[in-house]
């Protein structure tokens, strides 16, 4: 079977995907109309052209302008919905959703208003698609690490519905340790922690996420390569990292796929997975991005299992749907 033929019959986990960046222009629109909600762009043509970034920040700012046209429970269902209908078409059969409370909380959306839309569609999901899913709660690390207790104090009334603490935004200027004691309170409280880092920010910046947040799984980390110490320290551990090609290419951490270290480092033996971050804005889901790092890289029909493989050994899931999944890849 041809690698590009294989990736449609691979079932896969996501493990990196901020729910409010798979916000197509299209639904962006629907819903600003919907709301009475002005956004920066006069057609959906405009905003098309808006996404050449030439850094994380300048995605950043387009990303939070159409965040503010979600203002109700069902907009942040119908965001999540049209999420899973791209999952089914990929053969995403897990997915471990990132959802950004402090986006919209900021803007005088309650948080429940938030967590109930995007829950609610994690559970037709399950029902209607058979797609699996939990919900990470990241923390803007642009912010001070008070709003960040703050948040997390909002949380805990919804806890049994959300799986993990995570950390995104803008990386530079702003590492893990900052936010080291509401990590610990977020430990204390059972959640699973993860964080981004080593995207733009330097290695020492997944050194601390590993030591100071104790995380257990890395958001990017593709910079790790530069500290040989620390990638046998992720080949020791087997510490996941949830890599995002298509977002590393738009966003200039790589100039030319051809030069992205995620063959290299699945060949090193890190559990690296592949990840689609946000998708509307960097022009792919996971099987573009599958796709493109196969067309560049050349990868086996092997490469892919091991892809897909470590993508259901990183997740969430219990040990037992993990093996389901995993013996299938391995008979594929």
């Amino acid at each position: 079977m041809r690698p590009l033929d294989l990736i449609q019959k691979l079932p896969k986990a996501e493990l990196h995907v901020h729910i409010e960046g798979t916000f197509e222009p299209e639904l962006m629109f629907e819903i600003a109309q919907r709301n009475g909600v002005n956004i920066p762009f006069k057609n959906i043509e405009e905003v098309k052209q808006a996404y050449n970034f030439h850094n994380l920040q300048s995605f950043l700012d387009i990303y939070y302008a159409g965040a503010n046209a979600l203002i109700h429970e069902q907009d942040f269902y119908d965001l999540t919905w049209a999420y899973f209908e791209k999952c089914k078409a990929d053969y995403v059969v897990h997915t471990e959703i990132f959802f950004d409370p402090q986006t919209h909380t900021a803007r005088g959306i309650a948080f429940e208003t938030v967590l109930k839309g995007i829950l609610r569609a994690c559970q037709d999901a399950e029902q209607k698609l058979e797609i699996s899913s939990q919900l990470i709660l990241c923390f803007l690390r642009h912010l001070s690490e008070e709003d960040a207790f703050k948040t997390l104090e909002q949380a805990l009334p919804f806890k049994q519905h959300i799986a993990g603490i995570g950390l995104d935004s803008s990386e530079l200027g702003h590492p893990p340790s900052k936010f080291e004691r509401v990590f610990a309170q977020a430990r204390a409280e059972g959640f699973l922690i993860v964080a981004h880092a080593g995207e733009e920010g330097p290695a020492s910046y997944v050194w601390e996420a590993l030591d100071l947040l104790k995380v257990n799984r890395i958001d990017h980390g593709v910079r790790s390569e530069e500290d040989d110490e620390l990638l046998q320290r992720l080949i020791k551990e087997r510490m996941p990292l949830t890599v995002c090609p298509l977002s590393n290419l738009k966003l200039c951490v790589v100039d030319d796929m051809k030069q992205h270290n995620i063959k290299r480092l699945l060949e090193k033996g890190i559990c690296v997975t592949v990840n689609s971050d946000d998708p509307a804005y960097f022009g792919g889901y996971m099987n573009d991005n599958f796709i493109a790092i196969t067309k560049a890289l050349n990868l086996s029909n092997d490469d892919l299992k091991a892809l897909a493989i470590n993508s259901f050994e990183a997740s969430f899931l219990p040990e037992a749907q993990k093996q389901y999944w995993i013996k299938l890849i391995q008979a594929e």
